[in-house]
């Protein structure tokens, strides 16, 4: 008896709480529907001046511009970018902070290093795509190679003597390096540096003389003649590039592509995610941003989360086996 009366009192309580419960509830969800109602911190994984950097830019002045709300890109370099992607992660989920979800960090990451402080599929809301881009094959001017065959035929004429940088461990353009010397059989070792633009920066002084990068990072270099383009990890030509041939025409089935979205911390509102999604696609449609990525060899890739999300995981079981093939490996 004691026990049905327990009953009714909280079956009573929780009548008269609905009525309170329910508007709490409808104002979150309006919260959520609202976003951003204040400054949204970005967190880029790379260098100021890079290729993802230039585009993250591109992309946060967009949504600045859209919504009325200051979205501030803070640098997080460091490992692969895997630093930055950590912070994403650590943040809290109310909003106030997004960020860079790469192939290198939530893709390539996993089978590259043997631990990471993040669980690329957990511990992320998976927002939408932002660009995809081949990388480019360039070195110094100085150096006596001006077709990827030539590049080939020198270092294997001087093993050990000349070496290559990236702007991370764990990118797509350190995967392009490593699998470029399995697949041309040279000796090139590589340089290391916390972004593209430090990289850039010495190879036209001279002291790497060849660099793999998303393309949209080098290609005004290249234009300007400040360094020698040879060759686009992709299948086809690209727009920005169309006098580089492909890799694959010279080792075939030469094939890794960048791509870039936008992530938050696990845990966002639903009604936020959509939020956060249809302003990015606003964003990627804006004559702006579509220059900009057009101009540096990147293409506009809005997704939807479930799609993104699902994107990742068929390319981290594709990476995997490239990742293993190439023998890269960071302890």
């Amino acid at each position: 008896m004691a026990e049905l009366t327990l009953q009714r009192r909280g079956l009573i309580l929780g009548a008269a709480l609905a009525p309170l419960a329910a508007p709490g509830l409808a104002r979150a969800q309006a919260r959520a529907s609202d976003w951003p109602t204040q400054t949204v911190r970005y967190i880029n994984l790379y260098a100021p001046g890079g290729a993802t950097d230039l585009a993250s830019r591109a992309y946060c002045a967009a949504m600045t511009a859209i919504t009325g709300q200051q979205f501030v890109v803070e640098n997080r370099a460091g490992a692969g970018g895997t630093v930055g992607t950590d912070a994403i992660a650590k943040s809290r989920p109310d909003g106030t902070t997004i960020g860079l979800g790469s192939v290198a960090t939530l893709a390539i990451a996993p089978s590259l290093f043997p631990s990471l402080p993040y669980h690329p599929e957990n511990d992320f809301t998976f927002i939408s795509g932002l660009w995809q881009q081949p990388n480019l094959l360039f070195v110094t001017n100085d150096l006596p190679a001006r077709t990827v065959p030539e590049l080939i035929s020198l270092l294997k004429r001087n093993p050990g003597k000349y070496s290559y940088g990236i702007g991370g461990i764990g990118t797509t353009p350190h995967l392009c390096g490593e699998m470029f010397k399995t697949r041309a059989g040279v000796d090139l070792p590589v340089v290391t540096y916390r972004g593209g633009a430090p990289a850039l920066v010495d190879l036209m002084a001279g002291r790497i003389q060849v660099m793999f990068d998303n393309i949209s990072g080098p290609i005004g270099a290249v234009r300007d003649g400040k360094a020698r383009g040879l060759a686009v990890s992709s299948l086809q030509r690209n727009p920005s590039a169309p006098d580089l041939p492909p890799l694959t025409e010279f080792l075939p089935g030469f094939d890794i592509t960048s791509w870039n979205g936008v992530v938050a911390p696990a845990g966002i509102p639903p009604e936020m995610v959509a939020r956060m999604n249809a302003l990015t696609r606003e964003a990627l449609a804006r004559p702006e941003v579509l220059r900009h990525y057009g101009e540096n060899g990147a293409t506009p890739w809005w997704t939807t989360p479930e799609d993104y999300k699902a994107y990742r995981r068929e390319q981290e079981a594709l990476l995997s086996a490239v990742v293993k093939a190439s023998g890269a490996r960071v302890e």
